[in-house]
């Protein structure tokens, strides 16, 4: 099958899923006031999507190298469909958590089971651009989630973005189980639950690239959470208007993607990573010293989203190096490790600002962005990996 075909197959599932998980933080201050309770309290739902998300990666891996990576990526859509539609009829912050956490179970399987199945089918030399471009088509999602959810928000209700969004990953799910069934996909019936996990964390230089993708989910994912919460409350804009300033967010995402393959031929993972840090957290600085300031809140967000991709892709494709022969354990505990530091870090974040404010959130968490920066910069091997020795069975 041409891997065009497949990058565009797979990177709509990764669309669908980043534009459902994403599309909440532009509508939280919309579904807060009609579900009658304030922004910090509706913030559980993001935490309740995130947690199984990160924690039901760990399975994902075992399921995905047992029965086959593109079966279990074409089941968790059709499942996160339901899940989805579900959310459209919460009546209450319990209800809406609960469909949340179902969504993001199902939702837990596609991203990091699809980028094993690209590290599968692309060579070395092809994967980082090939994982940059799924990204950046996935965290496309994630933009235009934002201004087309703020649109139907603001036209419709926020129930209306659940629906819409249940139709689009029927639409997946209907690709997946035609033309995507030509994917090649292989099953490895020998493959041992929690032995490959084991043995990936059994080497030094994988546990510290997981570590920093914890404190990136922490700090990164924790910052973003209320940039939609801080817009509302600063500008007072419509959920439009809000979605519109943070799809700047999915453009840069998806720009970077697109040229984080050829950034680091240039400049090497380190550097790449160190970059995309930095920007991070200067997004998070730009917020503190200059928010009320729209046009800055605009580059900021765009900055967070460019930086976000440089670093987050660059720790997946050497991810796809620590299992060569069970890249699913490998991905799915990048996805773990990011989802699960991001689900604290809006849990964090949001007692934060109920006994501070936003401002106080992003220069916590931009000063923990500037660790992990500095930390990066300091190492001096984890970036290079040497596959022969993480070879896991």
């Amino acid at each position: 099958m041409d891997k065009k075909k497949i990058i565009l197959i797979l990177g709509f599932a990764g669309f669908i899923a980043m534009a459902d998980n994403w599309v909440v933080s532009p509508i939280l201050p919309s579904i807060a006031q009609n579900l009658n309770v304030n922004v910090a309290s509706a913030s559980i739902i993001i935490t309740a999507y995130m947690l199984p998300f990160g924690l039901f990666q760990l399975l994902y891996g075992y399921l995905a190298e047992r029965f086959g990576k593109r079966q279990i990526i074409t089941l968790s859509t059709s499942l996160f469909t339901i899940a989805t539609a579900l959310c459209a009829f919460a009546v209450a912050i319990p209800d809406l958590a609960a469909y949340r956490a179902l969504t993001g179970m199902f939702a837990a399987a596609i991203m990091p089971v699809s980028l094993a199945l690209i590290g599968d089918l692309f060579p070395m030399e092809e994967r980082q651009s090939a994982i940059g471009s799924f990204m950046g088509m996935s965290f496309l999602g994630q933009g235009l989630s934002m201004a087309i959810g703020g649109s139907i928000a603001y036209f419709l209700n926020w129930r209306g973005v659940f629906a819409v969004y249940a139709v689009l990953a029927a639409v997946s799910s209907v690709l997946l189980f035609t033309v995507g069934r030509k994917i090649p996909s292989t099953k490895n019936k020998n493959t041992k639950a929690l032995i490959p996990y084991i043995n990936i964390l059994k080497n030094p230089s994988s546990v510290i690239i997981y570590a920093l993708v914890i404190f990136e989910g922490v700090f990164l994912i924790g910052s973003f959470s209320f940039i939609g919460g801080f817009i509302k409350q600063i500008f007072e804009l419509n959920n439009f208007a809000i979605g519109m300033v943070m799809t700047a967010f999915g453009i840069m995402a998806l720009i970077a993607g697109k040229k984080s393959g050829s950034i680091v031929g240039k400049i090497g993972r380190k550097k790449t990573v160190v970059i995309g840090l930095s920007l991070a957290f200067l997004a998070d600085i730009l917020l503190v010293v200059l928010g009320s300031v729209l046009p800055v809140v605009v580059v900021a967000v765009a900055l967070m989203g460019f930086g976000f991709m440089m670093a987050h892709s660059t720790f997946l494709n050497i991810a796809t190096e620590f299992a060569a022969s069970a890249r699913s354990y490998a991905t799915s505990l990048v996805a773990f490790c990011f989802m699960g530091g991001g689900g604290i870090g809006t849990a964090i974040g949001g007692k934060v600002v109920t006994a501070y404010s936003f401002e106080r959130l992003f220069m916590i968490y931009g000063v923990g962005l500037l660790l992990i920066t500095m930390s990066a910069l300091l190492l001096k091997s984890s970036f290079q990996t040497n596959t022969k020795t993480l070879l896991v069975k």
